[in-house]
């Protein structure tokens, strides 16, 4: 596909959903987006509904436009072959916690170390300056924190719940709510 950013070439090491939808946004713009997925897949492969196993809805709007690769970064050979299309990448997208790239050994500085010209873009919940620059932030803990199970709650909800705000309208559905 043509587009604005034809010539572009993204790695994205991104899983879940804002990663995923903000490459995705990219590759619509005409960028080149390898998307990297562990043996087992991005986990928002398994979200129903689904047609079949392992292509959830979500899971496929968010990644359209792309290539994909299977590589499980924790070995040395499959770090190699990532690093090699760094090599070749304008643009590596992650959204996983700094330390994790840093145990993964594709940090700022490695990556750098083969490609000096790569956009380095890291999309996580908390800065990196402050009392939660380490902690995860998965939707269930932002939810929590932001105070979203009390507001359910105030709004009808039994009890503080969590929100399943990417889950099926199946899923939805089973979630017991007060009328």
């Amino acid at each position: 596909m043509s587009g604005p950013l034809t010539g572009v070439r993204i790695l994205d090491l991104t899983t879940v959903v804002m990663g995923p939808y903000a490459t995705q946004i990219l590759a619509d713009f005409g960028a080149d987006v390898v998307k990297v997925e562990p043996p087992e897949g991005d986990v928002m492969r398994h979200n129903k509904p689904f047609r079949n196993p392992g292509m959830g809805h979500i899971f496929l709007n968010a990644n359209r436009n792309k290539r994909s690769i299977v590589l499980d970064l924790k070995k040395a050979a499959a770090r190699d072959a990532c690093l090699a299309i760094a090599r070749r990448s304008d643009v590596l997208v992650y959204n996983i916690r700094p330390q994790a790239m840093a145990r993964l050994k594709l940090s700022y500085e490695d990556v750098r170390a083969v490609n000096p010209r790569i956009l380095y873009v890291g999309a996580f919940g908390y800065s990196q300056r402050g009392p939660y620059a380490a902690k995860a932030a998965y939707d269930d803990l932002i939810q929590g924190a932001t105070g979203l199970p009390w507001l359910l709650k105030e709004a009808g909800s039994e009890s503080p719940r969590y929100a399943p705000a990417t889950k099926s309208a199946e899923a939805m559905a089973c979630t017991p709510t007060k009328a």
